[in-house]
């Protein structure tokens, strides 16, 4: 080699080792930048000020949050290249062990540091709670928090508990409520419930013929219904007596109403084929990690924290903290009747928990040409 081939392997090399120094150093400085960092990406009420100003003023942090009102959006967000962009992810509760973790979009929690915190929250929720492990049982995948059932509400003036609980889902399939009933707008929710009024399991795969039968039955619905709608039209029409019922409801939805006194405002689960959701929260597999992470896990499950997270933006959940009688001393016994704790434990032992819909695609085009079509 002679000296000026030399020299010149020596000096690209030196530069390629400032350059690769010079990255580390920058490397490591972005990597510092987020150590007082964290973002989001929730379903309401982890984004309420009441939950994140006193964080962001005990860390000194900043803290950013975006909420959604159904989770495939949530989960399309992080397999589009999002991971780069949020630390947390807060699902309903089949996307952490189904998709997310099998997909590489979340990292396991630390079950030393955060199995502990499980022995405070309700028997139902006692590690390893199914829902919050990966499906071979050895990872942990997030922390559960809210719940609740999720299926239909009513006006028990107009229709009984009892006759609601005891025909389920048959009552949208008589043509007497007709005109009598609405459709709260949240797509995964609507596919699952619209499968159960055509009395079909939403959770397997579909044959031909029962997704004709589902096309026949949102056809139906959607063209008998009063209207389409978000939540706080759904309460205030059932408030008005202008509808009896509607789906897709809950403790989530009904707890609006409930907590201005108006008791006649009640979920329904029904004694055959109820629904439930748990909400799961997981650390999103961020190539640059915020620290801040793990500690807003810890942070919320705090009873005062918990109950806050249960009133927070305008609908009322139970959290599975309130098994800790520190945190359930804070309800008071009109928050308790908004949730209908009465009936809470004995509603979620008869219900069946929400999952994926393995042919959702399919189904949500059948609902939505439904909805377009409904005249």
């Amino acid at each position: 080699m002679t000296d000026l081939t030399r020299r010149s392997l020596l000096k690209a090399l030196s530069a390629g080792a400032i350059a690769s120094s010079s990255l580390s150093v920058a490397a490591k400085a972005f990597a510092a930048s987020r150590e007082k960092e964290l973002n989001i990406l929730c379903w309401e009420g982890y984004n309420s000020a009441e939950v994140l100003d006193p964080y962001r003023k005990l860390r000194g942090a900043t803290v950013s949050a975006e909420s959604a009102t159904n989770d495939p959006t949530m989960v399309n967000k992080l397999r589009a290249g999002e991971t780069k962009l949020w630390d947390l992810v807060n699902l309903n509760n089949p996307w952490a062990r189904k998709a997310l973790y099998p997909e590489g979009l979340i990292t396991p929690l630390n079950k030393e540091e955060f199995a502990p915190y499980f022995d405070k929250m309700m028997p139902i929720f006692k590690y390893p709670y199914d829902w919050a492990m990966s499906e071979d049982g050895k990872e942990l995948l997030g922390m559960v928090q809210r719940f609740g059932p999720y299926n239909f509400a009513v006006n028990t003036d107009k229709i009984s508990r009892k006759t609601a609980e005891e025909q389920g889902w048959a009552i949208f399939r008589d043509d007497s409520l007709k005109g009598k009933y609405g459709i709260n707008e949240t797509d995964d929710w609507n596919v699952a419930h619209l499968f159960m009024i055509a009395g079909i399991d939403p959770y397997r795969k579909h044959t031909d013929d029962e997704l004709e039968t589902f096309r026949e039955t949102c056809n139906r619905i959607f063209a008998n219904t009063k209207f389409v709608g978000d939540i706080a039209a759904m309460n205030q029409a059932l408030v008005n007596g202008d509808i009896d019922c509607y789906i897709s409801g809950g403790t989530y939805t009904a707890s609006i109403a409930r907590a201005e006194g108006l008791e006649n405002i009640r979920a329904i689960s029904p004694l055959k084929d109820a629904l439930m959701w748990v909400e799961v929260t997981s650390i999103v597999n961020n190539p640059v990690h915020s620290p801040l992470a793990e500690d807003f896990l810890k942070y919320v499950q705090d009873p005062t924290v918990s109950h806050t997270v249960a009133f927070a933006e305008g609908t009322f959940n139970p959290v599975a903290q309130m098994s800790n009688p520190e945190c359930f001393k804070l309800f008071t016994k009109d928050e308790l009747m908004a949730i209908q704790y009465d009936s809470l434990e004995e509603e979620m032992s008869r219900s069946r928990a929400y999952d994926i819909v393995p042919d959702y695609d399919k189904a949500h085009d059948i609902m939505m040409e439904a909805k377009r079509t409904r005249g």
